[in-house]
Protein backbone atom coordinates (compact mmCIF):
# COMPACT_ATOMS: atom_id res chain seq x y z
CA UNK A 1 0.00 0.00 0.00
CA UNK A 2 1.22 3.69 -0.88
CA UNK A 3 -0.03 6.58 -0.01
CA UNK A 4 0.79 10.03 -1.55
CA UNK A 5 0.39 12.05 1.77
CA UNK A 6 0.53 10.17 5.20
CA UNK A 7 -1.02 12.07 8.18
CA UNK A 8 0.08 11.57 11.27
CA UNK A 9 -2.40 12.80 14.36
CA UNK A 10 -5.98 13.09 13.67
CA UNK A 11 -5.77 16.80 15.94
CA UNK A 12 -6.39 19.98 14.64
CA UNK A 13 -3.24 20.22 12.56
CA UNK A 14 -3.81 16.69 10.66
CA UNK A 15 -7.18 17.08 10.16
CA UNK A 16 -6.80 21.07 9.09
CA UNK A 17 -4.16 19.64 6.61
CA UNK A 18 -6.52 17.23 5.05
CA UNK A 19 -9.17 19.55 4.66
CA UNK A 20 -6.65 21.96 2.37
CA UNK A 21 -4.67 19.56 0.59
CA UNK A 22 -5.98 19.00 -2.95
CA UNK A 23 -6.16 15.21 -3.04
CA UNK A 24 -7.82 12.50 -2.08
CA UNK A 25 -4.97 10.71 -2.08
CA UNK A 26 -4.14 10.84 1.64
CA UNK A 27 -4.75 8.64 4.77
CA UNK A 28 -4.72 9.75 8.75
CA UNK A 29 -2.61 7.44 11.57
CA UNK A 30 -4.40 7.98 14.78
CA UNK A 31 -3.05 6.19 17.73
CA UNK A 32 -5.96 7.19 20.17
CA UNK A 33 -9.36 5.84 19.71
CA UNK A 34 -11.08 9.01 18.99
CA UNK A 35 -9.95 12.29 16.81
CA UNK A 36 -9.02 15.29 18.79
CA UNK A 37 -5.53 14.92 20.10
CA UNK A 38 -5.60 17.16 22.77
CA UNK A 39 -9.08 19.09 22.15
CA UNK A 40 -11.26 16.38 23.14
CA UNK A 41 -14.68 17.02 24.99
CA UNK A 42 -16.27 15.03 28.05
CA UNK A 43 -19.59 15.09 28.97
CA UNK A 44 -20.80 13.52 32.28
CA UNK A 45 -23.96 14.07 34.25
CA UNK A 46 -24.84 17.13 32.66
CA UNK A 47 -21.69 18.55 32.71
CA UNK A 48 -19.20 19.43 29.21
CA UNK A 49 -15.78 19.68 30.20
CA UNK A 50 -12.30 19.44 27.74
CA UNK A 51 -9.04 18.00 27.65
CA UNK A 52 -8.33 21.24 29.41
CA UNK A 53 -9.49 24.87 28.47
CA UNK A 54 -9.47 25.69 24.61
CA UNK A 55 -10.92 28.80 24.09
CA UNK A 56 -10.27 30.62 20.39
CA UNK A 57 -9.25 33.59 19.65
CA UNK A 58 -9.43 33.73 15.85
CA UNK A 59 -7.25 36.52 14.10
CA UNK A 60 -8.62 34.98 10.75
CA UNK A 61 -12.12 35.62 10.01
CA UNK A 62 -12.15 33.28 7.27
CA UNK A 63 -10.95 30.25 9.36
CA UNK A 64 -13.27 31.04 11.74
CA UNK A 65 -15.63 31.23 8.97
CA UNK A 66 -14.59 28.36 7.50
CA UNK A 67 -15.32 26.34 11.08
CA UNK A 68 -18.26 28.03 11.80
CA UNK A 69 -20.15 27.11 8.37
CA UNK A 70 -19.57 23.68 9.30
CA UNK A 71 -20.93 23.57 12.47
CA UNK A 72 -24.42 24.32 14.07
CA UNK A 73 -25.85 28.18 13.33
CA UNK A 74 -26.40 28.36 17.44
CA UNK A 75 -23.58 26.38 18.62
CA UNK A 76 -20.77 29.10 19.37
CA UNK A 77 -20.89 31.68 22.16
CA UNK A 78 -18.79 35.02 21.71
CA UNK A 79 -17.22 35.82 25.42
CA UNK A 80 -15.54 39.04 26.39
CA UNK A 81 -12.91 37.69 28.78
CA UNK A 82 -13.11 38.04 32.67
CA UNK A 83 -9.43 36.62 34.12
CA UNK A 84 -8.32 37.39 37.49
CA UNK A 85 -5.21 36.33 39.46
CA UNK A 86 -5.53 35.48 43.62
CA UNK A 87 -2.91 37.35 45.56
CA UNK A 88 -3.17 37.13 49.15
CA UNK A 89 -6.59 36.05 49.73
CA UNK A 90 -7.57 39.01 47.35
CA UNK A 91 -8.46 39.27 43.47
CA UNK A 92 -7.00 41.85 41.16
CA UNK A 93 -7.19 41.82 37.35
CA UNK A 94 -5.44 40.04 34.97
CA UNK A 95 -2.33 41.17 33.43
CA UNK A 96 -0.47 41.61 37.27
CA UNK A 97 2.08 44.25 35.85
CA UNK A 98 -0.84 46.62 34.63
CA UNK A 99 -2.74 46.20 38.17
CA UNK A 100 0.09 46.64 40.47
CA UNK A 101 -2.58 50.02 42.01
CA UNK A 102 -5.28 47.10 42.94
CA UNK A 103 -2.59 45.60 45.19
CA UNK A 104 -2.16 46.69 49.02
CA UNK A 105 -0.11 49.67 49.94
CA UNK A 106 3.23 48.38 50.65
CA UNK A 107 3.28 45.20 47.68
CA UNK A 108 2.17 48.33 45.29
CA UNK A 109 4.99 50.39 46.40
CA UNK A 110 7.25 48.11 46.36
CA UNK A 111 6.84 47.01 42.66
CA UNK A 112 6.22 50.32 41.60
CA UNK A 113 10.11 51.44 42.89
CA UNK A 114 11.66 47.89 41.33
CA UNK A 115 10.09 48.75 37.92
CA UNK A 116 11.90 52.49 38.29
CA UNK A 117 15.24 51.06 39.21
CA UNK A 118 14.54 47.74 37.48
CA UNK A 119 17.94 48.13 35.44
CA UNK A 120 20.08 47.97 38.79
CA UNK A 121 18.98 44.21 39.41
CA UNK A 122 18.71 43.02 35.94
CA UNK A 123 22.39 43.02 35.43
CA UNK A 124 22.54 40.04 37.69
CA UNK A 125 20.62 37.72 35.65
CA UNK A 126 21.21 35.77 31.76
CA UNK A 127 19.49 38.65 29.85
CA UNK A 128 18.61 35.57 27.32
CA UNK A 129 16.97 33.28 29.44
CA UNK A 130 12.95 34.00 30.13
CA UNK A 131 13.94 35.03 33.95
CA UNK A 132 16.03 37.16 32.67
CA UNK A 133 13.69 38.95 30.66
CA UNK A 134 11.03 39.42 33.57
CA UNK A 135 13.69 41.22 35.59
CA UNK A 136 14.63 43.04 32.84
CA UNK A 137 10.99 44.64 31.77
CA UNK A 138 9.62 44.48 35.40
CA UNK A 139 11.84 44.58 38.27
CA UNK A 140 12.05 42.14 41.25
CA UNK A 141 8.64 43.21 42.70
CA UNK A 142 6.63 42.47 39.79
CA UNK A 143 8.46 39.50 38.75
CA UNK A 144 9.05 37.69 42.36
CA UNK A 145 5.28 37.96 43.04
CA UNK A 146 3.71 36.71 40.55
CA UNK A 147 5.65 36.10 36.73
CA UNK A 148 8.49 34.08 38.43
CA UNK A 149 6.42 31.96 40.77
CA UNK A 150 3.39 31.34 38.21
CA UNK A 151 4.93 30.60 35.38
CA UNK A 152 7.56 28.14 37.16
CA UNK A 153 4.19 26.27 38.33
CA UNK A 154 3.33 26.12 34.71
CA UNK A 155 6.22 25.26 33.15
CA UNK A 156 7.33 23.03 36.24
CA UNK A 157 10.97 23.83 35.98
CA UNK A 158 13.52 26.67 36.34
CA UNK A 159 12.27 29.65 34.13
CA UNK A 160 16.45 30.35 34.09
CA UNK A 161 16.55 27.26 31.66
CA UNK A 162 13.72 28.69 29.40
CA UNK A 163 14.54 31.28 26.09
CA UNK A 164 13.65 34.72 26.79
CA UNK A 165 11.05 34.42 24.24
CA UNK A 166 9.54 31.35 25.04
CA UNK A 167 6.11 32.28 24.96
CA UNK A 168 6.30 34.40 22.23
CA UNK A 169 3.32 36.96 21.22
CA UNK A 170 1.43 34.96 23.79
CA UNK A 171 2.97 37.19 26.83
CA UNK A 172 1.12 40.28 27.86
CA UNK A 173 3.94 42.87 27.66
CA UNK A 174 3.67 46.32 29.20
CA UNK A 175 5.87 49.47 29.66
CA UNK A 176 6.09 51.93 32.04
CA UNK A 177 3.65 54.26 30.34
CA UNK A 178 0.97 51.19 29.73
CA UNK A 179 1.14 50.30 33.17
CA UNK A 180 0.83 53.90 34.77
CA UNK A 181 -1.94 54.75 32.87
CA UNK A 182 -3.88 51.45 33.54
CA UNK A 183 -4.13 52.97 37.05
CA UNK A 184 -6.35 55.73 35.90
CA UNK A 185 -7.77 54.25 32.37
CA UNK A 186 -7.86 50.38 32.77
CA UNK A 187 -7.22 48.86 29.91
CA UNK A 188 -6.72 45.12 30.19
CA UNK A 189 -7.17 43.87 26.55
CA UNK A 190 -4.80 41.14 25.60
CA UNK A 191 -4.84 38.66 22.44
CA UNK A 192 -7.48 36.45 23.80
CA UNK A 193 -9.30 39.77 25.26
CA UNK A 194 -12.88 38.19 23.29
CA UNK A 195 -12.94 34.93 22.80
CA UNK A 196 -15.43 31.84 21.48
CA UNK A 197 -16.51 29.00 22.90
CA UNK A 198 -19.25 26.01 21.48
CA UNK A 199 -22.03 25.11 23.75
CA UNK A 200 -21.28 21.64 23.51
CA UNK A 201 -17.28 21.97 23.91
CA UNK A 202 -13.96 22.45 21.68
CA UNK A 203 -14.65 18.93 20.01
CA UNK A 204 -17.02 20.91 17.75
CA UNK A 205 -14.34 22.82 16.35
CA UNK A 206 -12.89 19.56 15.65
CA UNK A 207 -15.70 18.00 13.73
CA UNK A 208 -16.19 21.14 11.90
CA UNK A 209 -12.79 20.16 10.39
CA UNK A 210 -13.88 16.51 9.87
CA UNK A 211 -16.86 17.02 8.57
CA UNK A 212 -14.44 17.51 5.41
CA UNK A 213 -12.74 14.29 6.24
CA UNK A 214 -13.36 10.77 4.71
CA UNK A 215 -14.04 8.68 7.66
CA UNK A 216 -12.42 5.67 6.06
CA UNK A 217 -8.95 8.05 5.49
CA UNK A 218 -8.76 8.53 9.45
CA UNK A 219 -7.20 5.05 10.81
CA UNK A 220 -7.73 5.26 14.79
CA UNK A 221 -6.06 3.11 17.05
CA UNK A 222 -3.04 3.07 14.63
CA UNK A 223 0.43 4.16 15.76
CA UNK A 224 3.03 4.94 13.82
CA UNK A 225 5.91 2.82 15.35
CA UNK A 226 8.80 3.28 12.76
CA UNK A 227 9.67 5.25 9.56
CA UNK A 228 12.32 4.11 6.95
CA UNK A 229 13.48 7.58 5.82
CA UNK A 230 15.32 6.14 3.01
CA UNK A 231 12.88 3.51 1.53
CA UNK A 232 9.95 5.91 2.82
CA UNK A 233 8.03 3.71 4.63
CA UNK A 234 6.26 3.47 7.26
CA UNK A 235 5.46 0.58 9.61
CA UNK A 236 2.31 0.68 12.41
CA UNK A 237 1.47 -0.71 15.63
CA UNK A 238 -0.44 -3.57 13.78
CA UNK A 239 2.43 -4.50 12.11
CA UNK A 240 1.67 -3.47 8.34
CA UNK A 241 3.99 -1.03 5.99
CA UNK A 242 2.58 2.05 3.90
CA UNK A 243 4.75 3.80 1.55
CA UNK A 244 4.20 7.36 1.42
CA UNK A 245 5.53 9.94 -0.76
CA UNK A 246 4.94 12.84 1.76
CA UNK A 247 4.82 12.45 5.16
CA UNK A 248 2.86 15.13 7.45
CA UNK A 249 3.41 14.73 11.21
CA UNK A 250 1.79 16.51 14.25
CA UNK A 251 3.31 14.10 16.60
CA UNK A 252 5.25 15.53 19.27
CA UNK A 253 8.78 16.37 17.68
CA UNK A 254 11.02 14.39 20.13
CA UNK A 255 8.78 11.17 19.60
CA UNK A 256 8.60 11.52 15.69
CA UNK A 257 12.75 11.43 15.55
CA UNK A 258 12.85 8.15 18.00
CA UNK A 259 10.61 6.56 15.23
CA UNK A 260 12.96 7.69 12.74
CA UNK A 261 15.66 6.57 14.22
CA UNK A 262 17.45 10.02 15.06
CA UNK A 263 18.77 10.91 18.01
CA UNK A 264 19.17 14.18 19.42
CA UNK A 265 21.14 15.28 22.43
CA UNK A 266 19.94 13.95 25.50
CA UNK A 267 17.81 16.45 27.01
CA UNK A 268 17.31 19.08 24.49
CA UNK A 269 13.98 18.41 24.08
CA UNK A 270 12.23 19.00 27.48
CA UNK A 271 8.32 19.91 28.61
CA UNK A 272 6.46 19.56 31.59
CA UNK A 273 3.01 17.58 31.74
CA UNK A 274 -0.13 19.01 33.18
CA UNK A 275 -3.08 17.06 35.25
CA UNK A 276 -5.69 18.62 34.47
CA UNK A 277 -9.15 18.09 37.00
CA UNK A 278 -12.56 18.31 35.46
CA UNK A 279 -14.64 18.94 38.29
CA UNK A 280 -18.47 19.92 38.44
CA UNK A 281 -20.52 20.83 42.26
CA UNK A 282 -23.53 20.86 43.35
CA UNK A 283 -24.32 24.33 42.93
CA UNK A 284 -22.83 27.64 42.00
CA UNK A 285 -19.52 29.76 43.01
CA UNK A 286 -18.05 32.82 41.93
CA UNK A 287 -20.08 34.55 39.47
CA UNK A 288 -18.56 36.25 35.98
CA UNK A 289 -14.94 35.01 36.15
CA UNK A 290 -13.98 32.51 33.52
CA UNK A 291 -10.61 31.85 34.80
CA UNK A 292 -8.17 32.76 38.11
CA UNK A 293 -4.41 32.41 38.38
CA UNK A 294 -2.95 31.17 41.61
CA UNK A 295 0.76 32.50 41.99
CA UNK A 296 1.15 31.28 45.42
CA UNK A 297 3.32 28.15 46.14
CA UNK A 298 0.87 27.38 48.80
CA UNK A 299 -1.67 25.97 46.29
CA UNK A 300 -1.15 23.12 44.47
CA UNK A 301 -2.86 24.33 40.84
CA UNK A 302 -1.70 27.05 38.93
CA UNK A 303 -5.12 28.02 37.28
CA UNK A 304 -8.39 27.34 37.33
CA UNK A 305 -11.52 28.02 34.92
CA UNK A 306 -15.01 28.42 35.40
CA UNK A 307 -17.10 26.58 32.64
CA UNK A 308 -19.92 27.83 34.38
CA UNK A 309 -19.82 30.96 34.12
CA UNK A 310 -17.76 30.14 29.96
CA UNK A 311 -21.16 28.98 29.29
CA UNK A 312 -23.72 31.11 30.92
CA UNK A 313 -26.83 31.59 28.99
CA UNK A 314 -25.69 29.30 26.24
CA UNK A 315 -29.61 27.57 25.86
CA UNK A 316 -28.30 24.14 25.44
CA UNK A 317 -26.78 23.69 28.20
CA UNK A 318 -29.97 25.00 30.30
CA UNK A 319 -30.28 24.85 34.10
CA UNK A 320 -27.75 22.83 34.94
CA UNK A 321 -25.23 25.15 33.47
CA UNK A 322 -26.54 27.99 35.43
CA UNK A 323 -27.19 26.22 38.64
CA UNK A 324 -23.80 23.71 39.18
CA UNK A 325 -20.06 24.93 39.11
CA UNK A 326 -18.41 23.45 36.56
CA UNK A 327 -14.18 23.55 36.98
CA UNK A 328 -11.03 22.85 34.95
CA UNK A 329 -7.90 22.69 37.23
CA UNK A 330 -4.54 22.73 36.11
CA UNK A 331 -1.20 21.32 37.89
CA UNK A 332 1.64 21.00 36.39
CA UNK A 333 4.57 18.57 36.60
CA UNK A 334 8.16 18.16 35.08
CA UNK A 335 8.23 15.78 32.26
CA UNK A 336 9.87 12.85 34.53
CA UNK A 337 7.62 13.32 37.68
CA UNK A 338 5.52 10.55 38.66
CA UNK A 339 1.79 11.43 39.82
CA UNK A 340 -0.42 10.21 42.60
CA UNK A 341 -3.47 10.52 40.99
CA UNK A 342 -5.84 10.37 43.86
CA UNK A 343 -3.34 12.28 46.46
CA UNK A 344 -3.44 15.30 44.37
CA UNK A 345 -7.06 15.78 43.65
CA UNK A 346 -7.66 15.41 47.41
CA UNK A 347 -4.39 18.40 47.52
CA UNK A 348 -6.60 20.24 45.12
CA UNK A 349 -9.90 19.89 46.72
CA UNK A 350 -8.26 21.20 49.89
CA UNK A 351 -6.91 24.39 48.20
CA UNK A 352 -9.81 25.08 46.51
CA UNK A 353 -11.56 25.17 49.38
CA UNK A 354 -8.58 27.34 51.26
CA UNK A 355 -9.09 29.44 48.02
CA UNK A 356 -12.34 30.39 48.87
CA UNK A 357 -13.32 28.99 45.75
CA UNK A 358 -15.56 25.96 47.13
CA UNK A 359 -17.13 26.17 50.56
CA UNK A 360 -19.40 23.70 51.63
CA UNK A 361 -20.18 22.19 47.52
CA UNK A 362 -20.10 18.93 46.98
CA UNK A 363 -18.32 17.27 44.45
CA UNK A 364 -20.63 15.17 42.03
CA UNK A 365 -18.78 14.85 39.15
CA UNK A 366 -15.11 15.00 38.01
CA UNK A 367 -12.81 13.45 35.49
CA UNK A 368 -8.80 14.06 34.82
CA UNK A 369 -6.51 13.83 32.05
CA UNK A 370 -2.58 13.84 32.13
CA UNK A 371 -1.76 16.11 29.22
CA UNK A 372 2.18 14.64 28.28
CA UNK A 373 3.27 16.75 26.78
CA UNK A 374 1.57 20.04 27.63
CA UNK A 375 3.95 23.05 27.55
CA UNK A 376 7.61 22.47 25.51
CA UNK A 377 10.91 24.41 26.90
CA UNK A 378 11.86 26.70 24.58
CA UNK A 379 15.40 27.46 24.82
CA UNK A 380 18.34 28.38 22.10
CA UNK A 381 19.38 25.28 22.10
CA UNK A 382 16.15 23.58 21.42
CA UNK A 383 15.60 25.86 18.90
CA UNK A 384 18.24 25.37 17.23
CA UNK A 385 18.17 21.57 17.01
CA UNK A 386 14.96 21.55 15.80
CA UNK A 387 15.47 23.74 12.82
CA UNK A 388 18.69 21.55 12.00
CA UNK A 389 16.73 18.27 12.65
CA UNK A 390 13.50 18.98 11.01
CA UNK A 391 15.40 20.47 7.76
CA UNK A 392 16.66 17.51 7.59
CA UNK A 393 13.48 15.69 8.06
CA UNK A 394 11.94 17.82 5.24
CA UNK A 395 14.99 16.20 2.85
CA UNK A 396 13.15 13.36 3.60
CA UNK A 397 9.58 14.13 2.53
CA UNK A 398 9.09 14.43 6.42
CA UNK A 399 7.08 17.23 7.55
CA UNK A 400 6.48 18.48 11.14
CA UNK A 401 3.64 20.39 12.07
CA UNK A 402 1.29 22.02 14.77
CA UNK A 403 2.50 23.09 18.79
CA UNK A 404 4.40 20.09 19.22
CA UNK A 405 4.76 18.99 15.93
CA UNK A 406 6.66 22.08 15.81
CA UNK A 407 8.07 22.53 18.99
CA UNK A 408 6.80 25.56 19.64
CA UNK A 409 4.03 27.68 21.79
CA UNK A 410 1.04 28.71 19.81
CA UNK A 411 -2.78 28.54 19.39
CA UNK A 412 -5.12 26.43 18.21
CA UNK A 413 -6.01 28.62 14.95
CA UNK A 414 -1.88 28.86 14.48
CA UNK A 415 -1.98 25.29 13.94
CA UNK A 416 -4.63 24.97 11.30
CA UNK A 417 -2.97 28.66 9.40
CA UNK A 418 0.07 26.32 9.28
CA UNK A 419 -1.33 22.81 7.86
CA UNK A 420 -3.03 25.19 5.27
CA UNK A 421 0.09 26.96 4.32
CA UNK A 422 1.92 23.83 3.96
CA UNK A 423 -1.28 22.01 2.00
CA UNK A 424 -1.09 25.38 -0.07
CA UNK A 425 2.65 24.34 -0.75
CA UNK A 426 2.05 20.92 -2.23
CA UNK A 427 -0.59 22.43 -4.07
CA UNK A 428 0.67 24.94 -5.93
CA UNK A 429 3.72 22.38 -6.57
CA UNK A 430 1.39 20.20 -7.99
CA UNK A 431 -0.52 22.34 -9.85
CA UNK A 432 3.45 23.34 -11.88
CA UNK A 433 3.93 19.75 -11.53
CA UNK A 434 6.62 20.42 -10.06
CA UNK A 435 5.93 17.90 -7.03
CA UNK A 436 8.75 15.49 -5.97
Amino acid sequence: MKIKYLIVGAGMSGLAFANFIDSDDYLILERESEIGGWCKTVKKDGFVWDYSGHFFHFKHPDIEAYLRKRMPADEVSTVEKCSKILYKDALIDFPFQKNIHQLAKDDFIECLYDLFFRDELAATFDASSFKGMLYEKFGRGISEKFLVPYNEKLYACDLEDLDRGAMGRFFPFADIEAIVRNMRLPDNASYNATFTYPKNGAIMYVNALASEVDPDKIWLDHALVNVDLKRKIATLSDGRTIGFEHLISSAPFDRLLSICGVAPAPGIFSYNKVLCFNLGFDKKGMEDVHWVYFPEKKYSFYRVGFYDNILAGASEQGDAASSRMSLYVEVGFAKDAEIDIASVKAQVLADLKEAGVIEDHQLVADHHVVLDPAYVHITEDSQAAFEQLSSMLSLCNVETIGRYGGWTYCSIEDNIVEARALATKFNTLEALDLSV
